[in-house]
């Protein structure tokens, strides 16, 4: 056998999915889970290649979330919830906490303008007194997939195109074809709220189910949402063209000149909590990040509120540099079998230790403000000074002990080892009450942006008659004026 033959060059690509060592792929849709629902296995070789590789596509810049803004601050528990976690840091109404936030756009690169339509970014870190807590979200409550498998091809199929760099909806239409969970998102997107005014009259969301766990060990499902106290305010078309043809940082200078000025910004945090013992009671999977939980049966619960009092002191310091992880959590806050997150809290450090290298939590911006210890020694970048003999654990030499313990979820996991769908998937319920709840002229500027979308030449006629069909499964009167503007009809 000629070992040169199958050079890597795309000249040889198999007509089906391989690892990089070439190994056949048989599903590339779904992590490998303990049951339908999860947790995510580690032994899933691919998945964790797959997320490893994509989180050193780029250099230096983020792969994702690369253009932001950040500020300081402080939050401040306002309500009682110890009846809901031990989190230290909410411990009592008056407790304040001192945090840094980040804003980004997600999709590119740190020169782009801050009018385009896009997700954006929510991230706080918490400098608590039981170490680090990042809480990140995104200004929509969901997000196009459920499973972190298809994570880098979602990321993929919205960025520029490989071969002309150019953004093309044609492939984001094309990938999320196959995954009509996503519609969810598009109906925020597409929505007047694609294109904020700027950060400060922007929601945030936690967008995955965490876990709040009191000091009995009771869980609760939780979802997060911050409330900016100045109001929601969009951007239309024809006004972002105008802003952004003066500034394209506008959404930058607003914030730091507010802060500046004493205008300071204002969040307000509230949740949604789920027993997770009456999850079966509801018509969609609580843990499915492209779901919102109905606020009629499950209220925004009151917490606490967040304000920017302080602008950054040097952006590459603290912003550039500032990295974010959900799988930095305190005791009385933790994840859930939500398979996004499960994904994410790999992923993102991962992505981290090789952007900033993986001593990146020494950094001044990431490390953590209470007293701590470790026993991670030496690497690239390691600037602490360490003066110890002993870097193991445990030893009769060093009076090193293990914390006080603390709850943490304790179900019981059972299931066969299966890459599968989650039972409940009702993709086009949701989407559908969003848009049927709008007012004529909001629907109407909606369905012209699906239309423009759409009509792109190089979207084919069979991918504008999927979409056609799914917005007909949303909404029957939805999918015929996008129809009628492309002369196309449904396939359903």
């Amino acid at each position: 056998m000629d070992p040169y033959k199958f050079r890597p060059s795309s000249s040889f690509d198999t007509t089906y999915t391989t690892t990089n060592a070439g190994g056949p792929v048989w599903n590339d849709d779904q992590a490998l889970t303990v049951g339908a629902r999860g947790p995510i296995l580690l032994e899933d070789y691919h998945l964790i290649e797959k997320i490893a590789h994509f989180a050193r596509e780029r250099i230096p810049e983020r792969v994702v979330h690369a253009r932001g803004a950040s500020a300081k601050g402080f939050f401040e528990c306002t309500h009682d919830v110890t009846h809901l976690t031990c989190a230290d840091f909410l411990r009592a109404p008056g407790v304040q906490t001192p945090i840094i936030l980040r804003f980004s756009t997600v999709i590119h690169e740190r020169g782009s303008p801050e009018t385009i339509r896009d997700p954006r970014g929510f991230a706080v870190k918490f400098y608590t007194r039981e170490g680090n807590w990042d809480l990140l979200g995104n200004n929509f409550p969901v997000f196009f997939i459920r499973d972190g498998i298809k994570f880098p091809d979602v990321i993929h199929a919205f960025k520029p195109n490989p071969k002309s760099h150019i953004q093309e909806y044609w492939r984001v239409f094309d990938f999320l074809s196959h995954h009509p969970e996503s519609l969810h998102t598009f109906f925020f997107l597409f929505d007047d709220v694609g294109v904020p005014s700027d950060y400060r009259h922007m929601e945030g969301f936690g967008v995955n189910t965490y876990t709040f766990i009191n000091r009995e060990g009771k869980v609760h499902y939780v979802k997060f949402h911050w409330k900016p106290t100045c109001g929601v305010s969009c951007l239309l078309e024809e006004e972002a063209i105008v802003v952004g043809g003066k500034n394209h940082s506008h959404a930058t200078q607003d914030l730091y000149d507010s802060i500046a000025s004493g205008n300071y910004p204002e969040w307000k945090l509230y949740v949604q909590v789920m027993d997770p013992d009456h999850e079966d009671r509801f018509d969609f999977d609580p843990l499915d990040d492209t779901k919102t939980w109905p606020e009629d049966l499950l209220p925004l619960q009151p917490v606490g509120r967040l304000v920017l009092n302080r602008n950054i002191d040097n952006f590459f310091a603290e912003n550039e540099q500032l990295a974010f992880g959900p799988g930095l959590v305190v005791p009385g806050i933790y994840y859930s079998d939500d398979k996004m997150l499960q994904c994410r809290v790999f992923a993102y450090a991962d992505t981290q230790r090789y952007r900033l290298g993986p001593n990146y939590l020494m950094l001044p911006v990431n490390a953590p403000k209470c007293a701590f210890h470790n026993n991670q020694f030496d690497g690239l970048m390691n600037f602490m000074q360490r003066n110890e003999e002993v870097d193991y654990f445990p030893s009769r030499h060093d009076p090193l002990r293990h914390a006080e313990r603390f709850p943490i979820p304790s179900r019981v996991v059972t299931g066969k080892r299966e890459k599968t769908v989650i039972p409940k998937q009702n993709d086009f319920k949701q989407p559908g009450e969003r848009y049927r709840s709008w007012a004529p002229d909001r629907q109407e500027r909606f369905v012209r942006r699906w239309a423009e979308s759409l009509g792109h030449p190089k979207v084919s006629h069979e991918l504008r008659s999927i979409w056609i069909t799914y917005l007909t499964q949303c909404d029957v009167s939805l999918g015929q004026k996008v129809a009628n503007r492309l002369n196309v009809k449904p396939s359903m």
